[in-house]
């Protein structure tokens, strides 16, 4: 049973961010899943559903970004759920606007949700999606930066790698981390 978190601020003043970009993409997700999202369990909103009759879990934390471990870990524990088959989606400055990552594990590269998670789960080794949202900001201004929406001139790069990052997972859902990887990392 995978599960696929999506990481973002909660709350109206975040929406269209930079830094929700995860959420953007799996509200997409469970869209063309045909899945709704509703208050979970645990500190999380939930989605859930058959996809290729397997039972998938969305979750989007309702803790703010630098706190997502312990959604995570939470949802993971409830439904049992093996870290192989966790995939989190966020955002990543050390990447060009509209460019993915897909990888299977590895250090959280100085993101503050991506570290929460490690800490909370005592490891890596869980897939990850990292969506590209650029680094146009002075020393200093990176927490404005990512809490800043896109230009209007980066809007059809962005949905360009909305589209694809959904596709992404879907491959990920079907055939496994490496297939995804080979097909969508650039």
């Amino acid at each position: 049973m995978p599960l696929i978190a999506g990481l973002g601020n909660i709350g109206a003043e975040y929406d269209g961010t930079r830094h929700n970009i995860g959420f953007r993409v799996i509200y997409g997700l469970a869209e063309k899943l045909g899945f709704s999202f509703k208050t979970g369990r645990g500190p999380y909103y939930i989605a859930n559903g058959l996809y290729n009759g397997k039972k998938t879990i969305l979750i989007l934390p309702t803790t703010f970004m630098n706190r997502s471990g312990s959604a995570v870990q939470h949802a993971m524990n409830y439904f049992q759920i093996p870290i192989e088959e966790v995939l989190v989606c966020t955002d990543d400055i050390n990447l060009p606007t509209g460019k993915l990552r897909l990888k299977p594990s590895g250090s959280a590269g100085g993101h503050n949700g991506l570290s929460d998670i490690i800490y909370q789960l005592h490891s890596d080794a869980f897939a990850r999606l990292r969506f590209g949202v650029g680094n146009e900001f002075r020393k200093g201004e990176q927490a404005k930066y990512v809490l800043s929406r896109f230009a209007k001139d980066e809007e059809d790069v962005v949905s360009d790698a909305v589209s694809r990052s959904i596709e992404a997972i879907t491959t990920f859902l079907n055939d496994g981390v490496n297939k995804a990887m080979n097909e969508f990392n650039s």
